[in-house]
């Protein structure tokens, strides 16, 4: 027997030891979600059920597999079948499995980034699904089922700017009076070596700035980072960029508000949250041409994108930002609204509950 006395519309899956990407948009969207239906969780431990506990207390649960299984095995008092809502290939596969080989009477979505074409396995994970949101039209592109394209959103509670990003700065005990952040894995796809050269030409020219570079080194990108110290020591920069190694989730918010300028360099994203959460913290943003950062950066007005890989082009923006604080700032003002206006995660949710809705009522005409 299930050991929660929810019984969840939904069961979210997460199921990644490490927090990743996929791991923040589900920690941001389950606290909201609880709201609007009934939650169940599966997966590891993030901040957001603490969350959805304190505040759902009646309408979320975290669930065991056993819970998860034993609840699947029924349809929903109203008749409906219950929804997961899986993001990775190997949930999608465990879902299917449950329902086409074990004949549980669920739903499947699963939410797709990628912008390219996906290999043989999972457009046939993919094919399989009930429903699927895109992140974007370009994903939309190619997968066979987008039911609609929902936009990731951002905590606007979790991220928010300070009254004054020097005070904020300030509170980090480093040297300098402003900060300059990249936020993400240490890893070449994520363009860390990028930001390091662009901070290799542009800091010796403003002495007030600082450089941090927050995120996880793997193993296999250790020597990755030992090379890209070695050259920051090169230079006589060493106390001027630091390595903060990977910052708790429930910290990460603290540095995008000491900052005052987030840089988003990756080589390729699907999507990328980094751009929204340095402009809902008050950050003026400079991010490479990819994923979806051109929607998200009002050129000129809250920042500035880059073709990717061009480090000229993102040293020449980052020193106009540099030479001129109170722009950056004002910048930042504008990125917070532009992320309220189109990219909170309250729009996400809401997206994503039409999605649901929409298979509902699919299954009811179905059987009509």
């Amino acid at each position: 027997m299930s050991a929660t006395a929810v019984d969840p519309e939904i069961i979210v899956c997460n199921i990644k030891r490490r927090f990743t990407g996929v791991s923040g948009t589900v920690n941001a969207l389950i606290p909201v979600q609880a709201r609007q239906v009934s939650v169940g969780y599966l997966g590891t431990s993030i901040p957001g059920i603490a969350i959805a506990q304190a505040k759902s207390p009646q309408r979320f649960a975290r669930l065991s597999f056993i819970d998860a299984l034993w609840l699947s095995c029924r349809y929903l008092p109203d008749g409906r079948k219950r929804i997961w809502h899986l993001r990775r290939d190997h949930e999608m596969l465990l879902a299917i499995l449950l329902r086409d080989l074990f004949r549980l009477p669920i739903n499947l979505v699963f939410t797709s980034a990628a912008k390219h074409r996906h290999s043989w396995f999972p457009r046939w994970l993919i094919s399989r699904m009930d429903g699927v949101i895109s992140t974007t039209p370009e994903a939309a592109a190619f997968v066979p089922n987008t039911l609609r394209v929902v936009p990731h959103g951002i905590s606007l509670e979790r991220f928010e700017p300070p009254a004054d990003k020097a005070q904020a700065w300030s509170s980090s005990a480093l040297p300098g009076r402003y900060g300059i952040g990249v936020f993400g894995r240490v890893r070449p796809d994520k363009g860390s070596d990028l930001f390091v050269e662009a901070m290799l030409r542009v800091l010796p020219q403003f002495p007030d700035f600082y450089a941090v570079i927050a995120g996880l080194t793997q193993p296999q990108h250790q020597a990755f980072q030992r090379e890209l110290q070695a050259r920051i020591d090169a230079r006589g920069l060493s106390e001027r960029i630091r390595f903060l190694g990977e910052i708790p989730p429930d910290q990460v918010g603290q540095w995008y508000r000491r900052v005052l300028i987030t840089v988003a360099c990756p080589r390729y994203e699907p999507f990328g949250l980094t751009p929204l959460e340095g402009m809902a913290s008050g950050c003026a943003v400079v991010a490479s041409d990819t994923g979806a950062f051109r929607s998200m950066v009002d050129e000129g007005v809250t920042g500035y994108v880059v073709p990717t890989e061009d480090v000229d082009g993102l040293a020449e923006r980052l020193s106009n930002l540099m030479r001129d604080p109170v722009r950056a700032i004002e910048m930042g003002q504008r990125g917070r609204q532009r992320v309220q206006a189109m990219f909170s995660v309250e729009q996400e949710a809401e997206g994503i509950s039409a999605v649901y809705k929409q298979i509902w009522q699919q299954g009811f005409e179905r059987r009509a």
